[in-house]
């Protein structure tokens, strides 16, 4: 009985150090994220919103195992299908406030907004 419940505890114990791993390194990319950079995954952009200079170039960058397309919902640019750790740039030269969305999954959103 006592094996048992010590197995238990192992396992239990070996599951949660996991995850808590997977957060740590999760939060770990996300730190070293380069400045003007968007990350694509879990199906969303990070961060929704981005504020550059004008002039300045934004990278996207897909890290998901789907495809995503980086789409400006006025036709300035379209990305083309991204492949996993596929990236696209797009150097913004005129202030103003972007939208951009995925033209595969749609409801996937985010703002850049040049000064």
């Amino acid at each position: 009985m006592r094996t048992t419940f010590f197995r238990l505890a192992f396992v239990v114990s070996l599951g949660i150090g996991m995850l808590m791993w997977g957060i740590a390194s999760d939060f770990a990319v996300a730190q070293a994220q380069e400045a003007n950079a968007v990350m694509i995954k879990n199906f969303m952009f990070s961060p929704m919103s981005l504020t550059v200079k004008a002039g300045s170039t934004v990278t996207w960058k897909n890290l998901d195992g789907e495809p995503h397309a980086v789409v400006n919902d006025a036709g300035l640019f379209h990305s083309g299908p991204l492949d996993q750790n596929d990236t696209f740039q797009f150097k913004f030269d005129k202030p103003g406030v972007y939208k951009v969305f995925c033209g595969i999954h749609p409801y996937m959103k985010a703002t850049i907004t040049v000064n």
